[in-house]
C-alpha cells in the first residue's frame, strides 16, 4: 500500500538524499523544473533524466536520458510522466535498486505501485515532495 501517513513519508523524506528525476524539463513554466530547484534548495542531490536533454546541464547537473545510465545509488525517483507511463519506470527504479518511488501530482498508477512495493521499495502516489517537505516539517538535508 502506498505511503499515506505524515510520519511515513516524512520519514522516506528525511532519509532520503539522491533524488533521480524522471521527467526533468529544462521549461522554467513546468512544474518538475521548480520542484527540482526546490529540492536542490533544500539539499537534496537531484539528477535529471530526460532523453530529449540527455548530455545537456539542467541546475548544475548532467541530464541522463536513462535511469540505467545514472551509474550511482540513487534513494528515490521521483516521476513526473503520464500515470500510463509509470510501469516502465518503475521496472527501471527496480532495477537500479532505488529505495523508493515517489509519483508526482495527478500520477496514479496502481499495477506500478504494488509492483514497486512487491519489489521492496517504498512508494508515495500522487503527492509533491516540494508540497510535503513544508507540511511535515521536513528539516533540510544535512
Amino acid at each position: 500500500m502506498p505511503l499515506t501517513s505524515a510520519e511515513d513519508i516524512r520519514d522516506l523524506l528525511t532519509t532520503t538524499r539522491t533524488i533521480a528525476m524522471v521527467g526533468a524539463s529544462d521549461r522554467p513554466d513546468r512544474a518538475s523544473h521548480g520542484v527540482m530547484a526546490y529540492l536542490q534548495g533544500r539539499g537534496y542531490r537531484v539528477i535529471p533524466v530526460n532523453p530529449t536533454l540527455a548530455g545537456t546541464t539542467l541546475h548544475g547537473e548532467t541530464v541522463h536520458g536513462a535511469l540505467s545510465e545514472i551509474g550511482e545509488p540513487v534513494d528515490m525517483v521521483e516521476i513526473f510522466r503520464r500515470s500510463d507511463a509509470v510501469g516502465p519506470i518503475v521496472d527501471d527504479a527496480i532495477a537500479i535498486g532505488a529505495k523508493a518511488v515517489w509519483m508526482q501530482l495527478g500520477v496514479i498508477n496502481e499495477d506500478a505501485a504494488a509492483k514497486t512495493e512487491a519489489a521492496g521499495l517504498k512508494v508515495v502516489m500522487d503527492d509533491c515532495p516540494a508540497r510535503a517537505i513544508p507540511r511535515l516539517g521536513v528539516p533540510k538535508v544535512a
